[in-house]
């Protein structure tokens, strides 16, 4: 392979995607545009959903996402101690605690037994609401939990940040694309460039209720509105109506954003026969994420288990393959002891991080490439 790197994902700009930009960068507006507009109008229709809004990052996304739902200093929220710290510390921004509940073994997503456990071990409306993540492109069954959030009147977050085209069946045999937000109440996407739509960085958040996309809406811009303002006050006039954020996305990542969604489909199935490959060299020898019947996995990651996980790691190194972890769970981190989680008792999560590791997983990547990290994960893996 001589020098060449691989990488655990990579973008994927195309000509296409740089006129968009060029033509954006020439026209009147760079920011608070029609590419914005049409961009979210786009994404909505793509996945699903009523309503998007577009932010400068996904974090700023699970920010707006609970505070539009009211989320109170010291009120508590259930998330997965497998996923982005952002998960996490969206609660914590807003004055919240955290809950952990551990994950299922096999597909590596909350576990809605350990969920509902937990929230039968405490008084009825400790809890507020749940937010369950997409990890590595695999669909929670969101119908299973939007029934136990009904049960104790929570909220649901769906963090689709690795899941964009990707979906699961429903009871009612109904395809449920990520971020409908069919049984959640809000979906969260982002644009990092690792990620199926490369904007840089940006992210989506999508809902079908009015009520939460005005929220949205008005705190994604400082809490500033103008409407109905300009005839009684004159076109200059606006108001802030509560404490709001720069969270807004520019009109040169937009029109990236829109060229690479169209893109999404092709993607997706591209990235899903690469998982293919990777499940037929591993069947047998290798565990990997399992797949639930009637889910469609977006593969934004592909994760193995193995029991010299840093070892594997070091050897791809030397390989001039960058493998990747993902995650840390999220309780162990120092910030997250400091405040007393180190005694949290998420065993599957732990055991589960012990042998983790990232292959690479991105629409280029190459037959050749792929057979390459193959071979040297079973050359390891056989010593």
């Amino acid at each position: 392979m001589g020098n060449k790197i691989i990488p655990y994902g990579r973008q994927n700009i195309t000509k296409e995607d740089i006129d968009a930009v060029i033509e954006t960068l020439n026209s009147d507006f760079l920011t608070q545009g029609p590419k914005v507009e049409e961009f979210e109008r786009k994404f909505a229709k793509y996945v699903g959903a009523e309503y998007a809004v577009a932010v400068n990052n996904a974090t700023s996304g699970l920010h707006l996402a609970v505070l539009s739902l009211g989320l109170k200093k010291g009120e508590r929220v259930i998330t997965t101690p497998i996923t982005f710290a952002a998960s996490a510390n969206c609660i914590r921004y807003a004055g919240g605690e955290v809950w952990f509940a551990d994950i299922d073994p096999d597909t590596f997503l909350l576990s809605l037994q350990k969920t509902r456990a937990l929230i039968e071990s405490k008084p009825k409306g400790f809890f507020k609401g749940i937010i369950p993540v997409d990890f590595g492109g695999l669909p929670v069954d969101l119908e299973a939990f939007r029934d136990l959030a009904n049960e104790h009147g929570l909220w649901i977050i769906e963090d689709a940040c690795h899941a964009p085209g990707g979906y699961f069946i429903d009871s009612n045999s109904r395809k449920q694309m990520c971020g409908n937000c069919t049984y959640a109440d809000l979906g969260i996407f982002s644009f990092h460039p690792v990620k199926h739509i490369a904007c840089g960085e940006g992210g989506m958040i999508t809902t079908n209720s009015e009520e939460l996309y005005k929220k949205l809406a008005i705190y994604r811009t400082h809490g500033i509105t103008k409407d109905d303002m300009s005839e009684n006050h004159g076109g200059w006039y606006y108001e802030m109506q509560t404490l709001g954020f720069n969270y807004r996305l520019t009109d040169l990542q937009c029109a990236l954003g829109i060229t690479q969604l169209a893109k999404n489909d092709k993607g997706v199935l591209r990235r899903n026969m690469i998982a293919r490959r990777y499940k037929e060299a591993f069947k047998g020898r290798i565990k990997y994420q399992g797949l639930p019947e009637g889910s469609y996995n977006a593969h934004h990651l592909f994760v193995i288990e193995v029991e010299d996980r840093k070892g594997l790691y070091e050897y791809l190194r030397e390989c001039k393959i960058f493998a990747q972890i993902h995650y840390i769970p999220v309780h162990t981190l120092p910030y997250y002891r400091r405040i007393g989680y180190s005694e949290a008792d998420l065993g599957n999560a732990e055991a589960y991080y012990s042998k983790c590791i990232s292959l690479p997983m991105y629409p280029s990547l190459t037959e050749e490439d792929q057979e390459f990290v193959i071979e040297k994960v079973l050359d390891f893996i056989n010593g």
